[in-house]
């Protein structure tokens, strides 16, 4: 049944936004089970995050949708820049990039830029329950982590060799995702 397939997404997108926000909402509880179980504790809230992507992946692919817009050739180029930015900074967070004491979480703002890109390519019922919702998430994250973790820190550090090995890295994986995508049957470049 369609309509339970995006009761899946919402429920894969809640449990996403669940456990991120776990350790900042509840502190204490997120401790507790720690104490408990120690680095078990990490296993079942990674199984917990696995959960939720597998949810969110069959109740988007079968998700009845309103299409509102589609991409044009216009969309389909902003979106594939905007996917080299996301890939960017991605890992721009684990690089020795200098870029990466400009920007303080580079991987929530590509997990933004991500959600964005796909937008303007899918117009549809379901893309603005997953993307929205992960874009909302995301900008909502950097608001808790913000106001909980106050002694932030920026990267001291990176060189040019760090610059140029994040652009290849770049390269490369947005490579893999768009070849994954069009062995998927979605190709990215609009063929």
């Amino acid at each position: 049944c369609k309509g339970d397939d995006m009761t899946l997404l919402i429920l894969g997108l809640i449990l996403w936004v669940a456990a991120h926000f776990f350790k900042r909402v509840a502190p204490d509880a997120r401790a507790a089970m720690d104490d408990k179980m120690g680095n078990g504790a990490k296993g079942v809230i990674a199984l917990v995050l696995l959960l939720s992507v597998v949810l969110m992946v069959i109740g988007y692919r079968g998700a009845d949708a309103t299409y509102f817009w589609d991409r044009s050739a216009a969309t389909t180029g902003i979106n594939n820049l905007l996917m080299l930015v996301a890939v960017a900074l991605y890992g721009l967070g684990n690089s020795k990039s200098r870029l990466r004491a400009k920007m303080r979480h580079p991987m929530l703002w590509g997990t933004v830029i991500w959600a964005v890109a796909h937008l303007l390519v899918n117009g549809d019922t379901a893309s603005l329950v997953l993307f929205g919702g992960l874009a909302i998430w995301a900008l909502a994250e950097m608001q808790v982590i913000n106001r909980a973790v106050h002694s932030y820190v920026p990267y001291d550090g990176g060189n040019v060799a760090g610059d140029v090995r994040l652009g290849i890295i770049t390269l490369v994986v947005f490579s893999v995702i768009s070849g994954i995508h069009i062995w998927l049957g979605y190709n990215p470049f609009g063929g």
